[in-house]
């Protein structure tokens, strides 16, 4: 893989001793300037007007985005669209695509579940170069694993609810495979969740939520499911018969999202873009934060149907989308679904994962920051940069990662650069089960192995935007060869 470099001119500041100096990440994305942040990442970026040709160009930049009938949000986008334009990609074809940063401040656009080096992976925890304002950068890299990823964007957001993984700066990366898809459905549709209107809310000043001593939380007015809010814009339209694949992401900075499709049940083939041991019907779709989900559903039941959250207060938001079966007409039926578990196990096999070369134990918790003040996360006692490295690997081993979130919060989990294998959940084994991200619920267990089949800087972090830039992160490095 490759990696395509524009310099700007020599900046006036002395780029020998910035190198020399340790910056952390908020540094980096809050506290330098334009110059600053050049000279610091030894910028590979170059002026708009100096672009190479590339196979796609994403422009950041705000957006005015109605989301229903006088309901505007004031965002940043891609391509001036929300979700921003979804990529397809070959496996194994190389690519080049031209990140233009019109956005108003540092930022960068992670591939998220791609297998890339570092530089190249969109996160400057690992050595990817920060995009200042009015300048532009080219990615060139060969795509794979095959399946559905996303990409977004990766800059620190700290208090700024309009920023990073807040704002609507996410879209859909499909990487086909390199030897084409059988088909097993007859279309597909894809949707993305997002919450939006955050602020900033003391929870002890609520009727619900964490302990008294919690810190501040986000908490949202409005949501979608697509790129409006439920009853505006178009109905999913549908004919009887036909195999539906909805590729559904939860794109929220945040919140976690739990789905049903009225009248219909989803065979989950899927998750994270990589294919399920054990495809499963089920009622509920239940995704973390960065989580995705491949499902078939059978149009067998027509009429006008609510595809949206099970959570009332989550729906009236606007977190839906309604699916119109052709000849019908009338009101959006919703039918609350029973209350089942979600339970990753289901879509594993039964039998023990290949035992790992080395286990390492983790424990996630949070240090309260009191009313009207943000909370602080730990892993192993200690917060970001402190954690980095968090630990260090040879590469062809097999690790075991047992982690305990010994926290009153849910953290999706994320691993950068890699794959994982699933292989516990509470107290039960499993395997097979290939993600990048995995829901931990509060006060809970798991253990997932991966394989160091990707030399260079990886990190770990907790997909909630609070969480990680309240110090849920670290590094893995890999031992020099």
């Amino acid at each position: 893989m490759t990696f395509s470099t524009y310099r700007l001119p020599p900046r006036s500041l002395d780029q020998d001793s910035l190198r020399e100096t340790r910056f952390s990440r908020r540094e980096l994305l809050l506290g330098a300037g334009t110059a600053g942040l050049a000279a610091v990442m030894n910028r590979p970026c170059y002026p708009q007007a100096a672009a190479p040709s590339a196979d796609h160009t994403i422009r950041i930049a705000p957006i005015s985005l109605e989301i229903g009938p006088n309901k505007v949000i004031q965002t940043t986008g891609y391509n001036n669209t929300v979700p921003g334009p979804p990529l397809r990609l070959k496996e194994g074809s190389p690519v080049a695509i031209n990140v233009v940063n019109d956005s108003g401040y540092a930022n960068l656009i992670h591939w998220h579940g791609l297998f890339v080096p570092p530089l190249q992976d969109g996160a400057v925890e690992e050595g990817s170069p920060i995009i200042p304002p009015g300048e532009a950068l080219l990615y060139s890299f060969t795509p794979k694993p095959a399946g559905t990823r996303w990409y977004h964007s990766h800059a620190m957001a700290m208090t700024d609810l309009n920023r990073s993984t807040y704002s609507g700066e996410f879209g859909f990366l499909i990487i086909d495979p390199a030897a084409g898809d059988p088909g097993r459905y007859d279309r597909e549709v894809m949707l993305a969740a997002h919450h939006w209107e955050g602020s900033w809310v003391s929870m002890q000043d609520m009727h619900k939520g964490p302990p008294p001593d919690n810190g501040l939380e986000a908490m949202y007015r409005s949501a979608t499911l697509g790129d409006r809010m439920l009853g505006h814009g178009e109905p999913i339209r549908v004919r009887q018969g036909e195999r539906v694949l909805f590729r559904v992401l939860n794109a929220s900075g945040s919140m976690g999202i739990s789905l049903a499709l009225s009248g219909h049940w989803f065979t989950v083939v899927a998750l994270d873009g990589n294919p399920v041991p054990a495809p499963t019907t089920v009622d509920v779709l239940k995704l973390d934060v960065a989580e995705r989900a491949d499902v078939i559903v059978e149009m067998n039941n027509p009429g006008v149907w609510v595809f949206g959250s099970t959570d009332d207060e989550d729906r009236n938001m606007g977190m839906g989308v309604i699916v119109e079966y052709q000849n019908r007409s009338g009101g959006p039926v919703w039918s609350p679904p029973p209350k089942t578990a979600w339970d990753y196990t289901t879509f594993g096999r039964s039998g023990p994962a290949a035992a790992p070369d080395e286990t390492i134990d983790l424990k996630f918790e949070k240090i309260p920051g009191g009313r009207g003040g943000y909370n602080r996360w730990t892993i192993n006692g200690k917060s970001w940069p402190d954690t980095n490295p968090l630990f260090t690997v040879q590469r062809g081993k097999r690790y075991r990662l047992v982690m305990n979130n010994n926290s009153g919060d849910e953290h999706p989990v994320h691993l950068h650069r890699h794959s994982f294998e699933v292989t516990k959940v509470g107290g039960k084994s499993t395997s097979g089960l290939m993600k990048d991200t995995i829901s931990m619920q509060r006060y809970s267990t798991a253990e997932i192995d991966f394989v160091a089949d990707n030399p260079g800087n990886t990190l770990f972090h907790c997909h909630h935007q609070d969480h990680m830039d309240e110090g849920f992160a670290g590094l893995i490095t890999y031992v020099k060869s």
